[in-house]
């Protein structure tokens, strides 16, 4: 199957995830600075969340680069990342509404876990079409990135009861760590 369409519909449902990200910040009715104070969470929280929309998008066109076919697995697969992901802009108008409490943050923290599980799984899926000997197969060996994500997403989700700014920056920090894209990809399909 050509590769094309995935690609096509996948930056569509991304690019809807952010419109609709930002049509929940509200516009204050007042024409004063102040007004702008309770927007602050809302504000931040979006600005999180789509640096992550487009860390998945970067990394997803960097996916696909190397991707030589796909099969009906990797739709699926595809689907279910794209799924999570679309869960986003609900977790991101729950925890800017509420001030960064435990549990919108912690439900923020599971939607994330999720879409990193459902990026590995259309990993595998990809990887388990092109084959061992696939360059995309040699690219995705050591995935400390990933591997770290999860285990910061895990730690993010219980401690949001604990501390939300633990969690917060437990969120923040693999966004940071992601900011510049998986380069092993783009490396080898460059030379």
């Amino acid at each position: 199957m050509n590769k094309n369409r995935i690609e096509a519909f996948s930056d569509g449902v991304l690019a809807i995830i952010i419109t609709i990200m930002i049509l929940e910040i509200k516009v204050p009715e007042s024409n004063s600075f102040e007004s702008l104070k309770p927007l602050i969470p809302v504000f931040l929280s979006y600005v999180l969340s789509f640096a992550y929309v487009g860390i998945y998008w970067n990394n997803h066109h960097h996916l696909f680069q190397a991707v030589k076919q796909i099969n009906g697995s990797v739709l699926w697969g595809n689907l279910f990342l794209l799924f999570w992901l679309s869960l986003i802009p609900f977790a991101t108008s729950w925890i800017g509404s509420q001030n960064f409490a435990a549990v919108p943050m912690s439900c923020y923290g599971f939607i994330l876990f999720m879409c990193a599980i459902s990026y590995t799984i259309l990993l595998n899926k990809i990887l388990k079409l092109e084959g061992k000997d696939s360059l995309l197969a040699k690219i995705a060996e050591k995935d400390y990135k990933g591997k770290t994500s999860l285990i910061c997403y895990l730690l993010g989700i219980p401690l949001a009861f604990v501390s939300v700014w633990i969690s917060g920056l437990l969120y923040f920090a693999v966004a940071l760590l992601w900011i510049v894209p998986d380069m092993r990809i783009e490396k080898q399909i460059i030379k």
